[in-house]
């Protein structure tokens, strides 16, 4: 698939229409096909490209947004990034509420793009004020002509998917796909795909990756809110201490947990065998991608799509960086640095 040569009018006439790549040597001893969906291709280097101009547009269509209007929202990073972009090609301001979880490389992107960033501590509860939740809240209620795009709880999140996201992967596989491997945070991504995808073919299996610290998997077995499930995490965009009406829980087959270490390493594998330089949270759909053929989801038959939803560079601070590898003590002795950086003097 080769995309279109002629001049565009501007970045966001980039997003969406994001390749699909055979995996060969990280799955080599794995039954079936897999492909990664790598959604670091879109202009803002995430997936979340595709719900910022979806929802701008609908807000514009329908006479909510004007120009020089103020978009708010609450974001891990890429979100903001993807809103920050959209927001300086039409002409509006943006304000973000971000999580102190997310990468020193995401806010400064943020800053760089011209947004107004608030950091609020992560590991408090959704409802507490310093939340990010809250404060985008807030600002909102502060800001006159403001809109909070609210992508945890905006039905729109998972339009945006149905209409680019899901298609894609039905045309790129030529029908074949049988299942779809994404990460859930806000939830948009899977629930959409994953809605137009079930309309074609409702034997097609959706497979969520949840992290442990999130409520996320054990309330799709049990539509119970465990506040004992809820515990600090190192992973970005993925996982919830709160139910999101953005995900389609009952679209979901089944949930997978990956841990923050083996998400960080599994990343980090996927640059050296397959180069491709995806973030974290695609590290961990990788992880579960291991997990569920380890519990054996997949035959020789299988063609397993996996959505990698953002770009390696968001986490130059974090997952590629030794230092802080070594800091959360992912290192050992099965599991070391790999140091081929040597100075000459």
């Amino acid at each position: 698939m080769k995309r279109n040569k002629s001049i565009h009018q501007n970045i966001l006439e980039l997003i969406g229409d994001t390749p699909m790549i055979r995996l060969n040597s990280i799955t080599e001893n794995l039954d079936g096909e897999f492909l990664a969906k790598f959604e670091g291709y879109n202009p803002g280097h995430s997936t979340k490209d595709r719900i910022a101009l979806y929802i701008i547009n609908q807000a514009e269509k329908q006479g909510i947004l004007k120009s020089g209007d103020t978009i708010i929202e609450t974001t891990s990073g890429n979100t903001g990034f993807s809103l920050a972009m959209v927001s300086i090609s039409k002409g509006y301001k943006c304000i973000l509420a971000v999580s102190s979880k997310s990468s020193k490389d995401k806010i400064d992107m943020l800053k760089a793009m011209g947004a107004k960033v608030y950091v609020c501590p992560a590991h408090v509860s959704a409802d507490d004020s310093r939340s990010y939740y809250q404060v985008a809240k807030r600002l909102h209620a502060e800001t006159a002509n403001s809109v909070y795009i609210n992508q945890y709880f905006n039905q729109l999140n998972i339009d945006a998917h149905y209409h680019s996201t899901g298609p894609e992967i039905w045309e790129q596989t030529k029908g074949e796909v049988t299942h779809l491997v994404a990460a859930s945070g806000t939830g948009g991504t899977i629930s959409g795909a994953a809605r137009y995808l079930k309309e074609q073919n409702p034997n097609i299996k959706i497979l969520g990756v949840d992290a442990f610290g999130s409520i996320l998997k054990k309330f799709h077995e049990t539509k119970e809110f465990d506040v004992n499930e809820i515990y600090p995490y190192r992973i970005e965009g993925l996982g919830k201490n709160l139910i999101p009406t953005a995900t389609d829980f009952d679209i979901i087959d089944k949930f997978e947990k990956v841990s923050d270490e083996d998400s960080a390493h599994t990343a980090r594998e996927l640059v050296l065998k397959e180069a491709i330089f995806a973030g974290y949270t695609s590290g961990a759909a990788m992880q579960a991608v291991k997990q569920y053929a380890k519990a054996g989801e997949f035959d020789k038959n299988s063609k397993v799509v996996i959505i990698f939803p953002d770009h390696g560079s968001r986490y130059m601070s974090k997952i590629y960086s030794d230092i802080w590898m070594r800091e959360q003590g992912f290192f050992d002795s099965q599991k070391q640095e790999n140091s081929t950086v040597e100075f000459i003097k």
